[in-house]
């Protein structure tokens, strides 16, 4: 029979190609960290092996590829393998060498790095190889830590979600792969400064706690607060 009339509408934009109207179009994201960093004339690094590259730079960026002014980025490739089960170290300890020596190097207001281990090798559900991997990430904060304190730099450690803290299902005694929203840390490593933290933080207060240690005065766009305590 004749085929009814259908007005088709994406929920978001799925692909640029699609003739479709969009129920929600892709926002501009404005006074982002990185936005305002370089406005203030800062200069940044980023860098993250292939498999977080993105998360460092596009996403950090409020989803876009372009690099602000002040703004440097260095790829550590990530290795060839099937999972990373097989190798939880993953390219950690190239990162940590490359982010080591511009911590020491001193050139930037601003460094990122992003590990991956927790994430990907937590997705394979491997209990074994996800403690290999906190295991590796431990010994190359370590290295990132001294650097630090030779630098005199403030370090700041935190998640934006949990994963390799929850390997077993509770709900079917089976391997658990996914993403969780646990609460994660935030640990502070800074021997110049005793920092008194307020309970109750969330991801949007990392942003204000950011500028704010860079004497940058957080636009109105961001919600969060800062999360040292203050008298």
């Amino acid at each position: 029979g004749p085929r009814p009339a259908v007005d088709l509408v994406t929920m978001t934009q799925y692909d640029e190609t699609f003739p479709f109207p969009i129920a929600f179009g892709p926002s501009v994201l404005s006074e982002i960290v990185a936005q305002v960093l370089s406005e203030h004339g800062k200069t940044m690094f980023r860098t993250a092996e292939t498999e977080k590259y993105a998360h460092v730079t596009y996403f950090f960026n409020g989803g876009l590829e372009t690099p602000y002014p002040g703004e440097e980025r260095l790829l550590v490739p990530s290795q060839k393998v099937a999972t990373y089960d097989l190798m939880p170290e993953m390219s950690a300890p190239g990162v940590t060498d490359v982010l080591c020596k511009a911590i020491e190097a001193g050139h930037h207001d601003f460094i990122l790095c992003n590990y991956a281990n927790g994430d990907m090798v937590g997705h394979s559900g491997v209990l074994s190889a996800a403690v290999k991997a906190v295991e590796t990430v431990d010994q190359c904060l370590e290295r990132v830590v001294r650097s630090a304190e030779r630098r005199g730099a403030t370090l700041l450690i935190t998640a934006d979600h949990g994963n390799c803290e929850l390997m077993i299902d509770p709900a079917t005694d089976g391997p658990h792969t996914a993403h969780t929203t646990n609460p994660v840390p935030f640990v502070v490593v800074d021997n110049d400064n005793q920092w008194h933290l307020r309970h109750g933080g969330a991801l949007r207060d990392v942003g204000p706690t950011l500028l704010r240690l860079l004497d940058i005065e957080p636009p109105p766009e961001m919600t969060g607060r800062d999360l040292r305590e203050t008298d």
